[in-house]
């Protein structure tokens, strides 16, 4: 499946813009991340092949595909959309990352590209909740550094998992201050996109 099939899968299957949107911005990160682990490609185990960003961007892009089916039971969230993408043959990597992006099913993300979906989903709206309160509204005058205050505000933005995106460092070996740059820089490029 390419890019844009996936795109108008996406958009078939959501209704709600904002959640498309949500989707887009875990795309970038997710690309953004796997180039960056190319070029520093001890940061990953060795037997890992190195990333494949258009692989990656997808699993970013799909997966929150089953939301309007499971909104009213939010525990079969991410196991209906695994199943939805198996059925379409897509590949088992992707289908494997969205199962256990959802940490509510306590399923321990093992490959690098899981790990990468894992800390990224939730980063994403600790970083749109950051521009939404700058007087601009918009990411480019957001900094990483905005970004970080933000995050160590405990009220802000409660429902971004502070404990799940720190996990950038354990699981990806990425400091905080670095996932969090690679993070903002990513959706500043598609700020159009984001209406922000």
């Amino acid at each position: 499946m390419n890019r844009e099939e996936a795109f108008n899968l996406l958009k078939e299957n959501l209704s709600n813009q904002n959640l498309i949107k949500h989707c887009l911005a875990v795309e970038a990160i997710m690309r953004a991340l796997a180039r960056h682990f190319k070029t520093t490609p001890t940061r990953h185990p060795p037997a890992e092949q190195a990333p494949d960003e258009a692989k990656w961007g997808l699993a970013g892009l799909l997966h929150d595909i089953d939301y309007d089916k499971v909104k009213d039971d939010l525990s079969q969230h991410s196991l209906v959309g695994a199943k939805i993408l198996e059925d379409l043959g897509i590949d088992k990597g992707i289908c494997q990352a969205v199962k256990v992006h959802n940490e509510a099913h306590s399923i321990s993300p093992q490959t690098l590209m899981e790990k990468t979906l894992f800390v990224t989903d939730p980063l994403t709206g600790l970083i749109v909740a950051a521009a939404l309160v700058l007087p601009s509204k918009k990411l480019a005058d957001l900094t990483p550094e905005n970004v970080l205050n933000r995050f160590k505000e405990k009220a802000f933005a409660r429902g971004a998992n502070r404990e799940i995106i720190k996990k950038s460092e354990e699981l990806l070996n990425l400091k905080l201050e670095e996932f969090i740059k690679i993070g903002l820089e990513a959706m500043q490029k598609i700020a159009g996109d984001l209406g922000l």
